[in-house]
């Protein structure tokens, strides 16, 4: 399937679209119907009837901003129309969403003429927190949104000129520093003279650069005084020189930023720069010149580009959503100047602090320390809300736009923790993990078509190299039929019933089953079976984990696995794990799938292998509460004294964890109760590993999570093997397969 077909699919399939609109308050009984709707409404109605700015305090109106365009300037598409724009602003509202907690509404505008477009959106304020404009192509989009900012009330942020420039701003801040460069001396050359260039060039001067050292070349090249027709924005910028060409204005520059086209500059254009060139060549998708390009002829320079496949992304993520996190906290007016600057400085300065376990494993690296190939934060690096948005927010406090000023900058990074939770975006680290030391992980059903498209992505990205076992020719056609191309270097795909590998697993799988049973010619007949197959692979180190179940029931899958893998040296049962994503955190339940009734050593050992695959596979440090229906013995029971003898044992075995129980789940995961109720507790903070104590318990209260509290569920997980082995869901989508892979390709590094 190719990469459009994937895309469409994704847009179309489920609920179409990428966004849709939650209640906050609950809507089940009448009298909650009569408290959303009539006759309750109208209080509130009343209230902001005589002071509107209640609309604040009685709707969604502060944490909500418009996303809208005319569809006029497109990402790289251009004037494609508002109704081909709309899964460009959905997906807008999704980052915003995403990264900093912010509703949307996206908006499509079929008006091309600015004065009548500034008077649709004006029209919009009594709805919205704020207002971000998108792909609304230049010069009109500085005219639309000067206007809307004299007329509003509420922030107006023109995305495409302002977020580039800020963040290309914190990455100039850095180069400079790295370089020992004067900000007022440095000649900066410009290619580009669109929304974002021009705002970008803009931001540079407020940041300290010096306009008649900035050279604007557009498409007919260097903007000088003597050009005839040019507009403002472009002619603020004009140099008084016989220069024209982009090549003349290279030559002694310290700077160049890029924001035109692919292959526009040249070796030769770099090396006529100055010593240790700074350049952003942010042309997307494919950069003015490659960074290869660059220190084929310079060694010294500093390069960001706008990919992530390059070191010093600069990308907008960064910005908008957090800052109009910090701007609707504190009902801004409007972002300004000042706002801005905050942003850019902010980023420049979390640049230079260690970054997170969690960013490292998330991009695959060991190490990232300020320099020059880290010089712009990364755009997953859960701190930029904490950094950004208060920044932000304080400067709009400074400068007199807030209406709604913090006191306590502490009290306000606390509370946007709280707002995101510690819920992450769990997979992604994994994924990176298991690209960083490539391992082989078999997949017994090789002709399923869930696992045959998972496996084309798990090739594609290089996160494992997958082997299907089957009939070629059958896995083949399958995946011809369903549009998937399969990469037959990078995917390996092994028939037991040809493989020259059974006559060696025959005689093995005899020995170890000799005395359970088996004779030679079951080993002979059983080898050639898929799971047995993939197995023995995995035991003879001919792959390094494998994933299977799909389609079978899950102990049919584990049987097997259990019989030639094992149990890890020193342990005695195997359980199930489930990550569970939800808003108020990322939570690790055990044994979900395994084990009917543990008993308290069992528990024990449940608890010590949940504990040591969340440290090692998910890098968070475990926090262990063993569930019952009592807290700390406030009950008399053997089910309670089971769990708490479990506790006993892991502290005996392993003191370096930290456990405590029995106690009810809301203890467990609630900080308030466990601290005041029970401050005694050895738990420092919420648990994120929950050990059940039974099958029922763990089972249900998972598939609850999942279906009623839209917990997303990764998993289920099978710890305690002595090699990475887990088994899917019988009706495990694609990208359960995927997740479950990584995570197995991250247990077998």
């Amino acid at each position: 399937m190719t990469l459009k077909e994937d895309a469409l699919r994704y847009h179309s399939e489920g609920r179409k679209g990428k966004i849709e609109v939650v209640p906050t308050k609950p809507c089940l009984t009448q009298r909650d119907l009569s408290l959303a709707y009539t006759p309750g409404v109208a209080e509130p109605c009343w209230e902001i009837e005589k002071d509107p700015y209640l609309s604040y305090s009685y709707t969604a109106r502060g944490n909500l901003v418009a996303v809208i365009s005319n569809g006029t300037a497109v990402l790289g598409l251009g004037n494609i129309g508002p109704e081909a724009a709309k899964p460009v602003m959905e997906g807008k509202a999704v980052l915003f969403k995403r990264f900093a907690d912010v509703d949307v509404f996206d908006i499509e505008v079929r008006e091309m003429n600015p004065d009548k477009l500034i008077d649709i959106v004006a029209s919009l304020e009594p709805t919205f927190g704020g207002i971000n404009l998108e792909d609304i192509r230049a010069p009109e989009c500085f005219y639309i949104e000067e206007e809307l900012k004299k007329r509003m009330k509420i922030p107006v942020f023109h995305d495409d000129q302002h977020g580039t420039a800020i963040i290309a701003g914190a990455g100039f801040i850095n180069a400079l520093e790295l370089f020992k460069k004067d900000i007022k001396k440095v000649k900066i050359v410009f290619s580009g003279a669109g929304a974002a260039s021009i705002a970008t060039a803009k931001m540079f001067v407020t940041l300290g650069a010096d306009i008649k050292n900035i050279w604007l070349v557009d498409t007919k090249g260097l903007v000088t005084k003597d050009r005839k027709n040019l507009e403002k924005y472009r002619g603020q910028f004009a140099q008084d020189t016989k220069k024209r060409t982009l090549e003349d204005a290279m030559e002694g520059a310290d700077v160049f930023v890029g924001l035109s086209v692919k292959g526009l500059v040249t070796k030769e254009m770099v090396k006529s720069m100055a010593e240790k060139p700074i350049i952003f060549a942010m042309a997307n998708p494919d950069p003015e010149i490659s960074p290869e390009d660059v220190l084929s002829v310079r060694k010294d320079a500093i390069i960001a580009t706008g990919r992530s496949d390059y070191p010093n992304q600069v990308n907008n993520v960064l910005g908008f959503p957090f800052i109009f996190r910090g701007a609707l906290d504190v009902e801004a007016t409007q972002i300004n100047e000042e706002m801005k600057v905050a942003a850019s400085k902010a980023l420049a300065k979390l640049a230079k602090e260690d970054v997170s376990n969690m960013v490292l494993k998330a991009y695959g690296l060991k190490k990232i320390k300020f320099g020059p190939e880290y010089i712009i934060p990364k755009p997953i690096d859960p701190r930029v809300l904490l950094w950004v948005a208060p920044a932000v927010a304080k400067a709009a406090i400074d400068s007199g736009v807030a209406r709604k000023p913090f006191k306590s900058v502490k009290e306000y990074v606390e509370s946007l923790d709280a707002r995101l939770g510690k819920s992450r975006e769990v997979m992604r680290p994994i994924i990176n993990q298991a690209k960083t030391k490539l391992t082989s992980i078999v997949f017994p059903e090789g002709s399923n078509p869930e696992i045959i498209k998972a496996v084309r992505v798990l090739a594609d990205e290089g996160i494992c190299r997958p082997i299907l076992i089957g009939n070629a020719e059958e896995i083949k056609t399958v995946a011809a039929n369903q549009g998937t191309t399969l990469d037959l270097e990078k995917i390996s795909i092994i028939d037991p019933a040809t493989s020259a590998l059974c006559e060696a697993y025959v005689p093995k799988l005899y020995e170890m089953r000799m005395r359970k049973g088996m004779v030679m010619r079951d080993a002979r007949e059983t080898i050639v079976l898929p799971h047995y197959f993939g197995l023995m692979m995995v035991k003879s180190g001919e792959a390094d984990g494998m994933v299977a179940g799909i389609g079978r029931h899950y102990v049919a899958t584990m049987k097997p696995a259990l019989q030639l893998i094992g149990v890890k040296k020193g342990f005695k049962k195997v359980a199930g794990m489930y990550v569970l994503v939800s808003k108020q955190g990322v939570f690790f339940f055990s044994d979900v799938t395994v084990n009917i009734d543990p008993t308290s050593e069992e528990l024990a050992e449940i608890a010590i292998n949940s504990a040591d695959f969340v440290k090692h596979a998910f890098h968070d440090e475990p926090r262990i509460a063993m569930l019952s229906f009592a807290n700390f013995g406030s009950t008399q029971h053997p089910r309670v004294e089971k769990v708490q003898q479990a506790v006993e044992i892991v502290r005996v075995n392993r003191p370096d964890l930290m456990i405590d129980g029995a106690m009810q789940a809301d203890t467990a995961v609630v900080k308030d109760i466990l601290e005041k109720n029970y401050p005694f507790s050895k738990l420092k903070g919420p648990a994120n590993v929950l050990i059940f104590p039974s099958l029922e318990a763990a089972n249900s209260a998972y598939k609850l999570c999942a279906r009623l509290g839209n917990a997303e569920a990764i998993g289920p997980i099978l710890i305690g093997m002595a090699k990475p082995v887990n088994i899917l869901q019988h009706s495990a989508t694609e990208t359960e397969v995927i997740n479950l892979a990584a995570i197995t390709a991250v247990e077998a590094q």
